[in-house]
């Protein structure tokens, strides 16, 4: 089954007897807030959850990175509160092409939540459909959902270093910050040696909506990425990531039960130690 949702298909869902709980998970770095996003304007029914406070704890120096997996109380209680269980579907979504969308996917299944889906296209892709939108915010039971960490692999920057070397380590920023032409965020500017680049933002469309199964898994192919080989992502912070995570699910490349390897402390962990090697241009370096 695919991770990804059409705007039509959760119409259809939402009206059914047993709608999916829905999480508008909207986060920009560089703003405006999601919460003020979300007070505009949402999905009928949909619960706010905060990627910076809900979905990642603080930033604790230079181990985790800028972003670390939420601790699972916290993440136990965000997600009571939007009214989630186990036996409920879950759909989230973001402002448009589902890398944010995708962390809270992770965490969910990382959590041990069987059932859960993204949004294909978000907010932006429900709006040009036409679908309703709103202001009211709904006041959900709370939920059982009980968090079991541990049921999505993670790994270490000494485990993402040999990834590296022994797999296909994938590098979700954009290129300009993998080649280290440019740094605005984290210490040190460039790449983990022996990385490939992956943009998340090449995984969608111009309209913002996820690229076929069929030309995600011929780009990743061509970096010798094969079904059964290790394979891992990075980003800046752990969030963008979780879209190289998804994207190799829906190209087909991996199945919910062999998924990717994320290093949820990216770059910024990387960077923070100057220890660690760096690579700069293209792959390889």
């Amino acid at each position: 089954m695919s991770p990804l949702i059409k705007p039509r298909q959760l119409e259809s869902a939402l009206g059914g007897t047993e709608p999916p709980v829905v999480l508008d998970v909207r986060w920009n770095l560089l703003g405006p807030p999601g919460e003020r996003e979300y007070a505009e304007g949402h999905l009928p029914g949909a619960v706010f959850v905060d990627t910076e406070t809900e979905l990642a704890a603080p930033a604790a120096g230079e181990a985790g990175g800028r972003h670390p997996l939420p601790e699972p109380e916290v993440l136990q209680r965000a997600l009571r509160r939007a009214g989630v269980n186990s036996d409920r579907r879950v759909v989230v979504y973001d402002s448009a092409d589902g890398s944010v969308a995708a962390r809270a996917w992770w965490l969910l299944r990382w959590a041990g939540h069987p059932d859960v889906h993204v949004l294909d296209g978000g907010f932006a892709a429900w709006s040009a459909a036409g679908l309703p939108v709103t202001t009211e915010v709904p006041r959900p039971e709370p939920g059982e959902f009980v968090v079991s960490p541990g049921n999505m692999p993670v790994t270490d920057a000494e485990g993402a270093r040999r990834l590296a070397r022994t797999g296909i380590l994938l590098d979700a920023r954009a290129g300009q910050r993998y080649r280290g032409e440019t740094e605005p965020v984290d210490p040190r500017a460039g790449h983990i040696p022996g990385a490939y680049n992956a943009p998340a933002g090449e995984h969608v469309t111009a309209a913002g909506t996820w690229r076929s199964p069929t030309e995600l898994s011929t780009r990743y192919t061509e970096f010798g990425l094969t079904a059964t080989g290790g394979a891992g992502a990075y980003c800046g912070s752990g969030i963008n990531a979780c879209s190289v995570v998804l994207a190799l699910e829906h190209a087909g490349l991996r199945t919910p039960e062999n998924p990717a390897v994320l290093y949820p402390g990216s770059w910024s962990e990387w960077s923070a130690d100057p220890h660690r090697p760096t690579a700069t241009g293209a792959w390889p370096g």
